[in-house]
């Protein structure tokens, strides 16, 4: 996995890469060696796997993925997305009451807000439950997206799946491996209902930057993938 920060100032390209030692649970084709499936709350989450630690998710070393995070200068993540080829899975977590899931009703809404941009959008039972697959129109174009909500203990998660794996998810290969072993820590604080949950920078990266910007420095060159 290669850790890639995309800074949410526009226009500037420039980016920090962290290679990310890939574990024992995963082979070379990204496949899991073990069978239990997530996303998972962290209090039932396998500690055999090494993960990238990004606040509420944590997600788990896939060889080939790369993850790619927009952040603010204080290191708070505005967004998430799993790279693998020509896919990409963005990735959002969000607080839900104690009693029931929210992705029935936060998938009635994309479909509305994506009927009213025009764009229809069809429900499909996939591998976590319904599922929306839709085709907007882009500056580049129509875009095929595929929308995946899964309910956990006061939380939900939701991915949108860009390129191949938005009309087959047979696609997503190790895409698909990061979402199902996704891990949520979800935390004690009390938060309204669909709130994300917070994201931050791994805590060596922040402090990193934080140098970097004390001594008024450029980024020093970052590892490249061997």
């Amino acid at each position: 996995m290669i850790f890639s920060r995309k800074r949410a100032d526009a226009g500037r390209r420039a980016r920090d890469e962290r290679a990310v030692e890939v574990p024992d649970s995963y082979d070379a084709e990204g496949t899991a060696t073990n069978t239990s499936r997530g996303p998972y709350d962290i209090s039932e989450a396998p500690d055999d796997v090494q993960r990238l630690d990004l606040g509420s998710l944590h997600i788990p070393a896939v060889p080939g993925v790369e993850v790619r995070v927009q952040a603010d200068p204080q290191g708070v993540i505005q967004q998430v997305v799993l790279v693998h080829g020509e896919n990409a899975l963005q990735l959002g977590v969000f607080a839900a009451p104690r009693s029931d899931g929210i992705w029935d009703e936060v998938r009635e809404e994309i479909r509305q807000s994506l009927f009213a941009d025009g764009a229809a959008a069809q429900e499909v039972q996939g591998e976590y439950g319904p599922e929306l697959h839709a085709r907007v129109r882009t500056p580049d174009g129509l875009t095929d997206l595929r929308f995946v909500g899964v309910d956990g203990p006061r939380w939900m998660v939701r991915g949108v799946y860009q390129g191949a794996a938005a009309t087959d998810p047979a696609a997503a290969g190790p895409l698909a491996v990061c979402l199902d072993g996704l891990v949520v820590d979800r935390g004690q604080e009390a938060k309204p209902v669909r709130e994300p949950l917070p994201l931050r920078l791994p805590r060596e990266v922040a402090e990193q930057e934080q140098e970097q910007a004390a001594a008024g420095g450029a980024p020093a060159p970052a590892p490249r993938e061997a």
